[in-house]
């Protein structure tokens, strides 16, 4: 490039001299690289190869056709090379992806190509012939994997008419081969929204695969061919229409409308219809569509007693409120299984997206110009709308409903918590300081397990509700509940307790070794828990026991221990008068009950101790950790003897490891209540 050339001037020269060499080594070497520009995913020399012995139009594999590695390399002149590092194969330098991708008209339709011989592939007898079994694919389809994986996007960029034929003819019997079962893992579970696992969409028919693809291209024909049923169903009992809508698909949506047969009202296996999805989404076109019909019900609710009305509240979609609320035939009061009301689920529930509380405040005051809505109807567990929203911080909500008077701001719900004791629990500093501002309230009022309002705070990431109530006089920051544990106890287990737990500490009222009634300590929980960062501050006091023992024998280096913390075992380790071999004295629990979760690196740190480390590898594996031995008899006396072992998660020879229990992990904190949208309970 020293005579004024530019790398695009040099790049150009040379795919010229790679089409100048004529035939099929100017085929092969051009479609080498365009292969390995446009692909999904980089190809290694075996699938590149098998992708370039493809020809289109024929009905089978042809060994003789696929070209060896060097002879694809030779072809590039240079400009092809496999890759020292990854083995895959690539362009020689990156700023060569780069000018062809700015130069589209060096390939014609490059993606329709690539989509092309994927499926004339999958379409070959020796291929459709194969074992359905993912985990049983030869050695000698090297492509296959690429090919059924990744043929849909192509497709979706370029769609040509052959293209487009080639997809019909693999849809017919789909779900019974090879590459159905490849793809589902690969691409389904990634995009299809709901829970879904492999063996759950076997019964997926063309017309769901079609709707999946999202090419209306490809759909159309699809239905043409009339060889489906509709209204078939998968798995979860949802048919083609569900899946366009739960995928947003409005253009199936409407072919599939149009359809004579097609029923918009088949609830799946959770009670929810075309509609319930369709407002649970936010998507206002389907729902539109769907208003329009005469065979659609409005009223239909899930299995959770939730109609498509509770769930466009409760995800903040206030169009589709405002358009259900329009129809004559719709319930704005309607309650559900647990007696919740759309009111109750727009003004508590919790969704990341960005215009959510915006979105449900606005529902709120839809639904409350409504004179038939009752503002302060209790659920069946005695939280009303005004409750609900102050648990999830939903200040602006509460402000509407407090203002009302036929809202009642004194109402205590059926485990005894009050209006500000949600505040505190979620989070809003706004909500807590206008409730202290009426000075009328207790704020160190206990519920009916004992439980203060500042219990219930420490575990917001927010510092802001814990200073406030901690600035009150009035308020015991040592107050322990009917269990026993104490605000700092609550924060040393939850996830965001560690900024609480800060401020708690620097007070001279807050004891930072009380003991609950199962005989645990703050440090206990916080080492059980996994709150690294807790675990620290304390054991930097002089004034806390780092060998409490509780009731049930633990120290909290055992439960560290049990539910494979290792950081928090270190830590302990390294702290004064920690000794790994404690277990088995006084009724203690053996830290030897607790080895056999996989952590290598437990396992090392704990015989890594002098007290722990005497005698033979074999004494101690058969005293100190008699379950590990056990578990992996062969593997443990390696453990002892050398501790460089690769770390990882499962056990020794690959064993999965045992999952840890959920004492001492699981925050159980009762707070408000929540359900899995796909769980649908």
């Amino acid at each position: 490039m020293s005579n004024g050339q530019d790398a695009g001037d040099v790049y150009t020269a040379n795919l010229e001299r790679i089409r100048g060499q004529g035939g099929d080594r100017a085929r092969l070497g051009m479609e080498a690289i365009m292969w390995i520009a446009y692909s999904e995913r980089p190809l290694n020399p075996d699938e590149l190869c098998q992708a370039l012995g493809v020809e289109i139009g024929s009905l089978d594999l042809d060994g003789d056709s696929t070209p060896s590695i060097r002879t694809i390399l030779n072809c590039g002149l240079g400009l092809v090379t496999v890759d020292s590092s990854s083995c895959d194969v690539r362009l020689v330098h990156f700023t060569l992806q780069e000018h062809i991708l700015a130069n589209p008209t060096l390939f014609r339709s490059p993606h329709s190509m690539i989509a092309e011989v994927c499926l004339t592939y999958l379409n070959f007898g020796c291929i459709k012939d194969l074992s359905p079994d993912p985990d049983s694919v030869p050695l000698t389809a090297p492509f296959l994997e690429y090919a059924s994986s990744y043929w849909v996007e192509h497709a979706r960029r370029q769609a040509s008419t052959s293209v487009i034929s080639l997809v019909l003819e693999l849809l017919d019997g789909f779900n019974a081969q090879i590459s159905y079962k490849l793809l589902i893992p690969e691409r389904f579970e990634d995009s299809v929204p709901w829970d879904a696992a492999y063996d759950d969409l076997r019964e997926c028919t063309a017309l769901h695969a079609g709707v999946y693809f999202g090419v209306l291209e490809i759909m159309v024909p699809l239905l043409k061919m009339d060889k489906w049923d509709v209204n078939a169903t998968d798995s979860y009992g949802r048919t083609a229409l569900m899946w366009a809508t739960r995928m947003g698909r409005d253009a199936i949506v409407k072919v599939l409308l149009e359809l004579d047969g097609v029923d918009p009202d088949i609830a799946d296996s959770y009670g929810m219809t075309v509609l319930s999805w369709a407002a649970e989404n936010g998507d206002v076109g389907i729902v539109e569509m769907l208003l329009g019909r005469s065979d659609v019900s409005l009223e239909i609710a899930d299995k959770g007693g939730q109609t498509p009305l509770s769930l466009a509240a409760e995800n903040g979609h206030g169009e589709i409120v405002r358009m259900l609320l329009e129809r004559n035939d719709v319930n704005p009061d309607t309650t559900d299984r647990d007696g919740r009301t759309p009111l109750s689920w727009a003004a508590g529930g919790v969704n990341w997206r960005s215009d959510y509380k915006e979105g449900c405040e606005r529902v709120v005051k839809t639904l409350l110009e409504r004179s038939y809505v009752n503002p302060d109807k209790a659920d069946k567990s005695g939280r009303t709308p005004l409750l609900w929203a102050a648990g999830y911080g939903h200040a602006g909500i509460v402000e509407m409903l407090f203002q009302r008077n036929d809202v009642n701001p004194n109402t205590v719900d059926e485990s005894g918590r009050t209006l500000f004791s949600w505040a505190c629990e979620g989070g809003s500093s706004r909500i807590v300081r206008g409730l202290l501002e009426l000075n009328d309230i207790n704020p160190n009022a206990a519920d009916k397990g004992g439980r203060t309002p500042l219990s219930w705070a420490v575990g917001r990431p927010d510092r802001g509700v814990v200073r406030m109530l901690l600035e009150q006089n009035d308020v015991n920051p040592d107050k322990a509940d009917k269990s026993g544990r104490t605000p700092l106890s609550w924060a040393a287990q939850v996830l965001y307790g560690q900024q609480s737990t800060k401020m708690l500490l620097k007070r001279n009222d807050v004891n930072p070794e009380s003991v609950d009634q199962g005989g645990r300590t703050p440090l206990s929980w916080a080492a059980g828990s996994g709150r690294e960062g807790f675990v620290e501050m304390l054991l930097e006091r002089n004034d806390v026991n780092p060998e409490s023992i509780d009731k049930s024998g633990r120290t909290p280096l055992s439960w560290a221990t049990k539910n494979g913390h290792g950081k928090i075992v270190g830590m302990l380790l390294d702290s004064r008068g920690v000794h790994p071999d404690m277990g088995g004295q006084d009724g203690l629990i053996p830290l030897s009950s607790d080895i056999g979760s996989g952590h290598d690196d437990i396992v090392d740190m704990l015989s890594d101790q002098n007290n722990a480390s005497r005698g033979t590898a074999d004494e101690i594996s058969q005293t100190l950790f008699p379950s590990a031995a056990m578990l992996w008899p062969d593997e443990i006396g390696d453990v002892l003897q050398c501790s460089q072992r690769s770390r990882g998660s499962t056990g020794p020879r690959g064993r999965t490891a045992k999952s840890p229990g959920p004492d001492g992990t699981a925050e159980n904190m009762p707070s408000s209540s929540a359900k899995s949208k796909d769980g649908r309970l």
